[in-house]
């Protein structure tokens, strides 16, 4: 019956009450020692080890590292000779970031999409991305194509100050 059920015998264990005074095994300080950052709820140095010093502070540090950088998906040039081939691609249509994502040979990323130059491309091609390196263009103007790319990262103008 709904009404008869209960847990299994020791499958609730009670919790402990602290700070019920000396007598008790966990009262005054609960458990905790002494006074200080430790003793208190929430509070902990992130790092610390005892006055050693931290592992953080121990490695080295090298290089730089920019917080505003910009990171393209990659394309190359040999993929998109793959997928011309494979047919998921049309070579005379235009191919745009949403013809890549939609043929599944790259990601949407925030930044857009990059061709670069790594294989070889035989089909005449029109391609409209967002940033291509130079050997990518020659590829596809070797071959008979255009690459259109647009200016997304515009560098700020350097003021001429005395």
């Amino acid at each position: 019956m709904l009404n008869e059920i209960k847990d299994n015998e020791g499958s609730h264990k009670r919790r402990m009450r602290v700070g019920r005074g000396i007598g008790c095994s966990k009262g005054k300080t609960c458990g905790r020692g002494g006074k200080g950052q430790t003793a208190r709820t929430g509070v902990r140095i992130k790092g610390f080890e005892g006055g050693q010093m931290p592992i953080h502070r121990r490695l080295p540090k090298r290089g730089f590292n920019q917080h505003k950088r910009v990171e393209y998906s990659v394309v190359n040039v040999g993929d998109l000779q793959k997928a011309i081939d494979a047919g998921t691609l049309d070579a005379g249509k235009p191919i745009t970031v949403e013809a890549l994502v939609n043929a599944g040979i790259s990601r949407n990323h925030p930044h857009g999409i990059k061709l670069l130059s790594k294989g070889t491309i035989t089909s005449k091609v029109t391609i409209d991305i967002t940033r291509a390196s130079k050997t990518a263009v020659e590829a596809v103007e070797k071959a008979g194509g255009k690459v259109a790319t647009q200016a997304v990262i515009q560098k700020p103008a350097k003021s001429k100050e005395a």
